[in-house]
């Protein structure tokens, strides 16, 4: 194999006739008891809801989208938090043998009017009111059906005279290779693209997961996964897919405030999340801590760093060994209590994790599996093994994909995940594709056969002086502190590296308290002279990661955080670096307006 590509066969090779919808009546026939899901009811508690009875659902509603005039090749909206409508409308619209288009909760007006017209949508469901008020109010509306389990009724009323003959005809033909959904990617630069996933993409890349050796540990026995990213993201959409395929309990939590209890009362033994999720665990845990709790736990934390390195390098010291299991039963045990008790594999993807944080939860005795995909290539394509990790690494190819550096150290993959193009846009689909290759758009390189990311081929600054900047590695470190949310450094064509930076709204109280300090707004913190200490002594140490040339050399602390509404970040959270460089212009003006450094 060449030093530059990576590739691993395919594991499986399903009959091209199985779809989402073959998959599922699968299930039902090998065992219509089994447990599918859990929800809370209204007094919270979790209840179960098996194969049979999620695939009946499904196909009362997909009658009712059959009377409701949706044909073969119709796109259907899906706009909601993740609760167990989503997925019964989800399996619903490609029973009927529609496509599914999946819409984020919080996308504004304009974002929504765009996917609307774009993927020719005539009917959504919608959960929150006021999301059907705002598609209600569009342009050439589509029908609003709430996707509340009443509103969902009312849709399986409408198909009480289609026949399960006229139902079962909608997916006699459906092969593979169909599409099976459209999900727009909630890009940093220009108008969202739908990305056109088939049946092989969800089903034979979940197949190939499962019978992975390297990765398929954590799907094999009795499992459960906790389900809280949007149902909208690839991700999220991916693990509801790989859990039917395996039989994989779901608990849906449709309010990420209530994950931390839901963690305690569902006992998930598997999660996928992003990695900004692990590091609030971490800072939660450190700010709320004072005293010798506080110098107690940042003792086990580096510990557990400790204890995760050394699996990397032959194994713990027998010293080390003594410290650890004091640390455990003084803290880690009780930190694992607090994440349910049985979680033992978190799928991290969506963003760069940082090594620290890694290392720490490893060290707790969570195996971190890092991937890297894009919507794309129906998430992963690359992925951290459950045993032989190397942190900083997202891993090698799973089962059915390759990947390779171009010339240019840009990453590009292909394999059983990767689309087959874009929703109306064979321009922007020729512009990703080279010799059935996807390029990806980020940077990288191959260390003893692992991908490591090494940033953004459209992120990269090139100073006044010629030198080349990859900012996301300084963005990703000044992160991980406790009280910062984003950070966006700049240097584009300026003759140094500056840097702009959000506080974090929901860690920031604990973090002022922490420091005694007095509670305050945003807007206040951002002057106050102990916080930007704190902010600048991140940036020292961020700085020490890189060059001189590459260093931070100014930075400010803006007055808010940035917005979805406002456009600023994505869906996911991606920081849209051109739209906040607009926006607070005046902010990096006032940094570069000064004399000129030498």
């Amino acid at each position: 194999m060449a030093e530059n590509v990576m590739s691993s066969p395919s594991l499986v090779n399903l009959d091209p006739s199985m779809n989402l919808t073959a998959l599922l009546n699968e299930r039902v026939s090998a065992n219509a008891g089994a447990a599918f899901a859990e929800v809370k009811d209204a007094e919270g508690q979790w209840s179960g809801v098996t194969i049979g009875q999620f695939r009946d659902r499904v196909r009362s509603l997909a009658k009712g989208l059959i009377a409701s005039g949706v044909a073969i090749g119709d796109r259907v909206g899906v706009m909601g938090d993740t609760r167990i409508e989503w997925s019964e409308l989800d399996f619903a619209i490609i029973a009927a043998g529609g496509v599914t288009v999946p819409i984020y909760p919080s996308s504004s007006a304009s974002q929504c009017a765009w996917i609307v017209e774009d993927a020719g949508l005539s009917l959504v469901g919608v959960e929150s009111e006021e999301n059907q008020a705002m598609l209600a109010g569009l342009e050439g509306a589509p029908e609003v059906l709430p996707l509340t389990a009443e509103g969902l009724d009312a849709l399986a009323a409408r198909g009480a005279d289609v026949s399960d003959a006229d139902l079962d005809a909608r997916t006699a033909n459906a092969t593979l290779d169909d599409l099976a959904t459209l999900i727009y990617t909630s890009g940093t630069t220009g108008r969202p693209k739908g990305a056109m996933l088939t049946h092989r993409n969800l089903v034979e890349h979940a197949a190939n997961v499962e019978a992975d050796p390297n990765f398929g540990a954590f799907v094999q026995g009795e499992t459960r996964v906790l389900l809280f990213l949007p149902l909208a993201h690839v991700f999220a959409r991916f693990a509801m897919v790989l859990a039917l395929a395996t039989g994989s309990v779901i608990g849906y939590t449709p309010n990420h405030k209530s994950l931390a209890a839901d963690l305690q009362s569902f006992k998930p033994t598997w999660m996928p999340l992003v990695p900004r999720v692990l590091e609030t665990v971490y800072n939660r845990a450190d700010t709320s801590m004072h005293g010798v709790k506080k110098t107690l736990f940042r003792w086990s934390a580096k510990v557990a760093r400790e204890w995760s390195v050394a699996m990397e390098n032959g194994g713990p010291s027998g010293g080390l060994k003594r410290r650890y299991a004091i640390a455990d039963k003084l803290v880690l045990s009780k930190i694992r209590a607090l994440l349910g008790g049985d979680l033992e594999y978190v799928l991290a993807g969506g963003a760069k994790l940082t090594p620290s944080f890694g290392h720490f939860f490893r060290g707790l005795g969570i195996t971190v599996m890092q991937g890297y995909g894009l919507t794309e290539t129906s998430a992963a394509v690359v992925g951290t093994p459950v045993s032989g990790q190397i942190m900083g690494t997202v891993g090698r190819p799973i089962a059915g994909c390759e990947a390779k550096i171009d010339a240019d150290g840009e990453i590009l993959v292909r394999g059983i995940g990767t689309f087959p193009g874009y929703w109306n846009a064979p321009e922007a689909t020729a512009q990703v594709m080279r010799d059935g290759w996807f390029a990806t758009g980020d940077q990288g390189e191959i260390q003893d056969g692992n991908l490591v990311i090494t940033g953004r081929k459209k992120e990269l600054l090139v100073l006044s002086s010629g030198k080349n900047i990859q900012p996301a590695m300084l963005e990703d470190f000044i992160r991980s502190h406790p009280a910062i949310q984003d950070s966006v450094v700049i240097g584009d064509g300026r003759h140094f590296v500056s840097a702009v930076v959000t506080l974090d709204p929901v860690l920031l109280p604990d973090w002022l308290a922490a420091h005694d300090l007095p509670e305050m707004d945003l807007e206040t913190a951002s002057m106050n002279e102990k916080v930007r200490e704190a902010v600048g002594r991140a940036i020292a140490a961020a700085n020490e990661q890189v060059s001189k040339a590459e260093a931070i050399k100014e930075f400010r602390i803006l007055p808010r955080e940035f917005s979805e509404a406002r456009e600023e970040v994505t869906a996911s959270l991606k920081v849209r670096r051109a739209v906040v460089m607009e926006h607070f212009s005046d902010v990096i003006e006032s940094i570069y307006s000064k004399k000129k450094r030498a």
